[in-house]
């Protein structure tokens, strides 16, 4: 933290050198070519999006357990949102299939030209099929950030659906990013957090040189000294943390394993950074938020804030989005809990409603 307090020591709380700092600090971690950093998500998908070259009234494909904010930027930039159903109750994330029905679905004369891919709670969908569909994507992994070569793949050594705990499978390189450009958020939910922010990369030169010609924006789009200097020491703590949120969710996948409510469950060959802990329950939201306020613990309906969960999508367009809005829990799951606070959670998780 000695960078944050040297940064307000020294009055340097707007965009300077610690931004520089940050940048290279998150090229150490992800090998992108190129990146900026910004004030907001919001902010950095706009960039995104203009940097295609998209026209009003261009179809966007975009999940519908995206962020809120999607739809604002989309209206701001006169895009046409396409909205898009998750691939199935286990899994939080758009798929090809799901993806050729939006298509299908879309308005007449209007043409997809961009996918929108939010890696939801952490999951990571399936991008390199997504990205051989032809439409350039744009991928979020505000909640799936997991730095190159620390991931741990699923194929070889994930704990499996119905197993306690285990050993920590050796680390394998993480999936290499598909998005023509990817936002990686720095906001309070995310999987980093500066308290606010956005770093907007492209990992080839041919998509950073695009990137580049913003460069010279003004000073109150980029991000300040004191979020940047924040945000690197999360870069710098990411192996400690990740460590810490294996190790409550393995006590958590243990207790479940005791409920009738459902696990989501990564695609095979890919890793899970352990982002939260989500459950599909069988039972009311209202039922299980009421038990665990009795209990003085917060349990979220952890789709709240996306397009489904506040209404934006017809429930008819997108029902299986629209049954997880209703239904998915989320439980506390970060690395300063402590052990006393973990088992409180995880006997919380065994007798739930």
């Amino acid at each position: 933290m000695d960078a944050v307090l040297t940064a307000m020591v020294e009055d340097r709380v707007g965009p300077g050198e610690y931004s520089r700092v940050l940048v290279q600090t998150a090229k150490e971690h992800l090998r992108f070519d190129f990146a900026l950093a910004l004030r907001s998500p919001a902010i950095a998908l706009q960039l995104a999006l203009r940097a295609l070259g998209l026209a009003d009234g261009d179809g966007v494909i975009v999940s519908a357990l995206s962020p809120h904010y999607y739809a604002q930027v989309l209206a701001d930039l006169r895009l046409t949102p396409l909205y898009c159903d998750v691939s199935s109750f286990s899994f939080p994330c758009m798929g090809p299939e799901s993806i050729e029905k939006a298509i299908s679905a879309r308005p007449e004369g209007v043409q997809p030209r961009c996918i929108l891919l939010h890696h939801t709670l952490g999951f990571v969908p399936d991008t390199a099929s997504i990205a051989a569909m032809g439409i350039p994507v744009i991928e979020d992994i505000s909640q799936s950030y997991c730095p190159a070569g620390q991931g741990r793949d699923s194929a070889e050594g994930k704990r499996a659906e119905g197993e306690g705990g285990g050993e920590t499978p050796t680390p394998a390189p993480r999936e290499t990013a598909h998005g023509v450009f990817t936002v990686l958020g720095l906001e309070e939910r995310d999987m980093l957090t500066s308290g606010g922010g956005a770093v907007l990369f492209a990992m080839n030169r041919r998509d950073a040189s695009v990137l580049r010609g913003y460069s010279g924006l003004p000073s109150e789009y980029c991000l300040p000294d004191i979020n940047a200097a924040l945000a690197s020491v999360q870069f710098k703590e990411t192996e400690r943390n990740m460590e810490k949120r294996r190790e409550i969710s393995r006590v958590y996948v243990s207790a479940s394993l005791r409920t009738k409510h459902k696990r989501f469950v990564s695609l095979e060959g890919f890793e899970y950074n352990d982002y939260a802990f989500p459950l599909v329950l069988e039972t009311s939201m209202k039922d299980v938020t009421a038990y665990a306020r009795k209990k003085e613990i917060i349990v979220e309906n952890a789709f709240a804030k996306t397009l489904a969960g506040t209404g934006a999508v017809d429930s008819v367009l997108c029902p299986t989005s629209y049954s997880l809005s209703l239904r998915t829990a989320l439980f506390p799951l970060y690395p300063r809990l402590r052990s006393a606070e973990t088992e409180r959670v995880s006997k919380l998780i065994t007798t739930l409603p």
